[in-house]
């Protein structure tokens, strides 16, 4: 909104100058005639007069301009709120096995608790990681510290799979407490890591970068893909997370995936909102 009303005069000064080109000295020099008279080829009168008959028209490009900036915006929020319903739908779908897996868990944990300790411990971390699904997930903005430790689990039941041999350099740097992003912003990337590196040999260790610098948050990934697949994308689920991205963050946001031989990166930078 600066830059157009910085641009109104600026477009009706330049109108007034193409005009008097124009009209004031080819023509004049065609026909020998002035379209305005002596008194009123002043500058100032000048100037006037084209910004009276030139404000019309940059009006009502602004106008239309406008409109068809809100049809497209409306547009794609109706697509958006389309797809939450839809996304909320099949939710609604899936809640009856996950609360019965959850409180399964929970009564698994209360016997083991006594017996078994690490067992009783890996297993309240699955209870969490179905609990910030189940609760957290259907939200559109929340708690920092909690996708940080869904993350944080989820990690911790692939090093289980792996039996405690996971190649993967983990690490968070930076201090957070009351901030909030996007839903479900950084498990897409672990978990496309889990799905596509290389996780068994030391000499090609994955690594996850989680970073909060200031008011945004950054993360990186990097791994050998198995196989020596090369890939660039991540299929459905990167489109719309992208999607998700561009409606909360506009143009705030930074998001870049490399494929270089058989190695894969990404890197998202998000605002913190408080």
């Amino acid at each position: 909104m600066l830059w157009y009303f910085l641009s109104v005069p600026v477009s009706l000064l330049i109108f007034a100058g193409v005009r008097y080109f124009l009209q004031e000295v080819v023509v004049f020099e065609i026909t020998g005639i002035h379209n305005y008279g002596e008194e009123t080829r002043k500058i100032g009168y000048y100037i006037r007069d084209n910004f009276f008959f030139g404000l019309p028209s940059v009006i009502l490009s602004a106008l239309s301009y406008l409109f068809w900036q809100f049809q497209d915006a409306n547009k794609q929020n109706q697509e958006l709120l389309l797809e939450n319903k839809k996304a909320q739908l099949q939710m609604l779908k899936s809640q009856v096995s996950p609360h019965f897996l959850f409180n399964t868990l929970n009564s698994f944990y209360s016997q083991l608790i006594l017996k078994d300790d690490k067992m009783a411990s890996d297993i309240l971390v699955l209870s969490d990681l179905l609990r910030y699904v189940i609760t957290e997930t259907e939200k559109d903005e929340v708690l920092l510290s909690k996708e940080i430790q869904f993350v944080q689990n989820y990690i911790h039941l692939q090093q289980k799979r792996f039996e405690d041999q996971l190649c993967l350099d983990f690490e968070i740097e930076g201090n957070y407490a009351t901030e909030k992003i996007l839903s479900s912003a950084l498990i897409h990337f672990i978990e496309n890591v889990f799905k596509h590196a290389k996780l068994n040999n030391p000499d090609e260790k994955a690594i996850i970068s989680i970073q909060i610098k200031g008011d945004f948050l950054e993360l990186s990934t990097f791994n050998y893909n198995v196989g020596g697949e090369n890939y660039s994308s991540t299929g459905i689920g990167f489109e719309n997370l992208t999607k998700r991205l561009e409606y909360t963050y506009k143009d705030q946001f930074i998001l870049e995936k490399t494929a270089e031989n058989n190695t894969f990166k990404t890197y998202l930078k998000i605002p913190l909102k408080k």
